[in-house]
Parts: structure tokens; C-alpha cells; sequence
């Protein structure tokens, strides 16, 4: 898979509408970014986010989530990351209360600098700031698109630990994002710091492109068994969603015509069935993870689909992981 892939026009995606459904419920979308420079593919600026958001979905509050926009070019390395909470900050500013939560970058193993750090993103962040994301995304095969920090996972480093407690005893979130293989490197991480909540991104991504073609049955059998392990952790919640990125293998971003929600429904039911299962409503959040799912859905397609997959939960349940559980932890 190539190193960089570009977002398909808007013509593409228009190829698939929808009605929306449930067009009045409040949602939290707890997770997509932002950037001016172009990362990766194309650049995902404010006017992209209202584009979405204002699809038809009844989108309340939105929360900012780390993808290494807008570092700082100088200064000390551990404040670089506040260059990103400054650029969001101002686009927050902007959006008339869409943007209502950010959470940045902070080096968890930076010791004795970690608090200045976050202390500098408080400054920053104008009341929005709520917490850190280190991803311990990392694969050694060479054969993904998204390859993550390109570092060795850092769960089990006890600086690492003890920067995920700083974050809890002040009050911080800590979102990860990590492979299906490292699952359970972060579940003993969960288990050694009880006291921090921490967000489990993108259902702990389980793959099937290059070296996991055609090894989706085996690895769901493995991501089930651990999903279900993280879930006995209380301090863990998960965010549902991210799977439509072009390592998850389902094929959708190659195709003529981008998927519908049924479609949607179809692959991926399995994946949100046994979360929500597992962790309960009470500590689960739908996310949009876009622009990155936007390479293969549109926003609108998307939230149909996530719709369609609880309709039968009760008001209570489809509430709570819409907009509660992300209102609650990001203190919205």
C-alpha cells in the first residue's frame, strides 16, 4: 500500500445520498482533526469540518483529537505540540461552538517537562483543553498504509506509566490509538494505571491489508478476546468507529462508488455489536475519525450506519453513546 493516499473528490462521494435517519438526535462527533497543511492527503480545514458536520446530522459539539498539525518549528521539543492546541484554539473560536473540546499531543514520557507541557496547553487551549493523546501505534511489517508513530509502543515504559497517572491526578483524558497486536500491551497498561480514564481509539484497529490480507476471520477471533479483556476495566472507554480507514482492508476508498450505510452496516456490524457488548453503552462513543474514514465514506453515509446498527437499543442506550458518554468524559 503506498505511503499516501489522496482524499477522492466530493463528486465521488456525492455519488451516494441518503436520507438521513433520525435526523433530530443530538450527536457528539468525539473524534476528527484538523489541518491546514496538507498531511498525508489534502489539507481538512474548519470550512471541510461545517461542510460535514451540516450534512444533515444534528452534529452539537465536536472534539479535536491530535494528528501533529501546526507543531511549533522551535523552542523546546516538549512545548512543540502546544503549537497544535494554539491552531485549534483559534479555529474553536471560530466555529460558534462547534469545536467544544481539544485533546493535543504531550510526550507521556517526558518526566519532570510533562507538567509544564500540559500546563502550556491549558494556557493555550481557552478553556477547551482537555487531555493528551500519545499514540503506541506501531507495526514492523512495512506494509501499512497508516504505520503509526513509526516508534516502538511505549505502554509498558514505566516514565510512560507514570506520565499516564500525572494525566489522571490532574485531571486529564488519555485517548490511544494503537494496532490490534498491541491490544494486550495496552490492557496491562489500563490495568497499571486505574486511576487515569483512558479512550481506546478506533476499537483497537484491527487490520487486513498487506501482511493481515486475508487474515480477517483470525484476527477478529483474537481482537474479540481482547476487546473483551480491555472491557473489564472500568477506566477504559471506547470510541466506535475509525474502521473505514484503508488499513482496516475493507476495499471501500478503490472502489467506483463509496459504500452505502447498509453496506456499512453489513461489514462492520460485527465490530460494534461486540464493543457495545462488551463495555456497555455507558462507555461508548460513536466517532466520526474523519478526514481519515472520509478517504473511503461520506459523513452523512457514515452516521446512517451508525444509526441503523442501534435502532434497536432504548432511547437511554442510543443517547448515551451519541452524546452522553462524550459529553460526560470530556466534560462538554
Amino acid at each position: 500500500m503506498p505511503d499516501t493516499l489522496t482524499l477522492r473528490p466530493d463528486t465521488w462521494l456525492s455519488l451516494v445520498q441518503e436520507e438521513i435517519v433520525d435526523p433530530a438526535r443530538p450527536i457528539i462527533d468525539p473524534h476528527h482533526h484538523l489541518w491546514e497543511q496538507p498531511l498525508r492527503f489534502g489539507a481538512y480545514a474548519l470550512a471541510d469540518l461545517r461542510a460535514d458536520t451540516t450534512s444533515g446530522h444534528n452534529i452539537a459539539k465536536t472534539v479535536f483529537i491530535d494528528c501533529g498539525a501546526s507543531y511549533r518549528q522551535d523552542g523546546p521539543e516538549h512545548l512543540r505540540p502546544v503549537g497544535e492546541t494554539e491552531f485549534v484554539a483559534r479555529a474553536a473560536g471560530q466555529s460558534e461552538g462547534l469545536i467544544a473540546g481539544i485533546v493535543s499531543h504531550a510526550n507521556l514520557l517526558a518526566g519532570e517537562a510533562l507538567e509544564e507541557a500540559l500546563a502550556a496547553h491549558e494556557a493555550a487551549g481557552n478553556g477547551l483543553f482537555r487531555g493528551i493523546r500519545h499514540a503506541g501505534a506501531y507495526d514492523a511489517t512495512g506494509t501499512l498504509w497508516n504505520r503509526g508513530r513509526g516508534e516502538p509502543c511505549p505502554y509498558g515504559d514505566a516514565s510512560f506509566r507514570a506520565g499516564a497517572r500525572t494525566l489522571g491526578r490532574l485531571g486529564y483524558t488519555y485517548d490511544t490509538w494503537h494496532f490490534f497486536h498491541q491490544n494486550k500491551e495496552f490492557l496491562a497498561l489500563a490495568r497499571a494505571v486505574p486511576e487515569t480514564t483512558m479512550i481506546l481509539d478506533h476499537f483497537g484497529t484491527p487490520l487486513g491489508v498487506g501482511a493481515y490480507a486475508g487474515k480477517q476471520e483470525e484476527i477478529f477471533t483474537q481482537w474479540r478476546e481482547d476487546i473483551a479483556a480491555i472491557a473489564e476495566c472500568p477506566n477504559v472507554v471506547a470510541k466506535l468507529g475509525g474502521l473505514a480507514m484503508p488499513d482496516n482492508g475493507f476495499g471501500w476508498h478503490e472502489r467506483e462508488r463509496p459504500p452505502t450505510s447498509d453496506e456499512f452496516v453489513a461489514a462492520q456490524k460485527r465490530y460494534y455489536l461486540h464493543a457495545i457488548e462488551c463495555f456497555g453503552p455507558e462507555r461508548c462513543m460513536f466517532e466520526s475519525n474523519f478526514p481519515v474514514d472520509k478517504l473511503s465514506i461520506s459523513y452523512h453515509v457514515m452516521w446512517n450506519g451508525m444509526k441503523k446498527l442501534v435502532a434497536d437499543f432504548s432511547e437511554d442506550e442510543q443517547h448515551a453513546m451519541f452524546h452522553g458518554v462524550a459529553e460526560r468524559v470530556y466534560r462538554l
